[in-house]
C-alpha cells in the first residue's frame, strides 16, 4: 500500500517547517520506503505499518499543538511492493 499524506498543526503561524521536521524524523526512523515532496510525503508498507507511522506523526504534533490537520490518500493493491518507485518509472517510460 502507498499512502500519500500531509500533516501540520493549525494555529501555529505561517512557517510550519519545524513541525514538519518532527514528522520527517518519525517517517525517516520508520525504515519504510518514502518520498517527501512539497505538499506531503508518500510512504509504502503494509496497512498497520503505514498507519502506525501516520499515527506517530499525529501524536508528536499533538504534543506540540492543540489541533492537527491530516490529509491521506491511499492506493492499496494486493501482492505488490516497490510501487513507490515503479509507478513513477512506468509513467516516465511512456513519455
Amino acid at each position: 500500500m502507498i499512502a500519500d499524506f500531509s500533516i501540520f498543526p493549525i494555529g501555529k503561524g505561517e512557517s510550519l517547517s519545524g513541525y514538519v521536521a518532527e514528522a520527517y524524523k518519525i517517517i525517516e526512523g520508520s525504515g519504510l520506503p518514502h518520498e517527501h515532496h512539497a505538499m506531503g510525503t508518500s510512504i509504502e508498507g503494509d496497512w498497520d505499518e503505514v498507519m502506525g507511522v501516520i499515527k506517530a506523526c499525529r501524536d508528536r504534533l499533538l504534543e506540540m499543538s492543540d489541533r492537527v490537520s491530516i490529509s491521506i490518500r491511499i492506493d492499496d493493491r494486493k501482492g505488490r511492493s516497490g510501487e513507490l518507485v515503479r509507478k513513477v518509472e512506468s509513467a516516465k517510460g511512456k513519455m
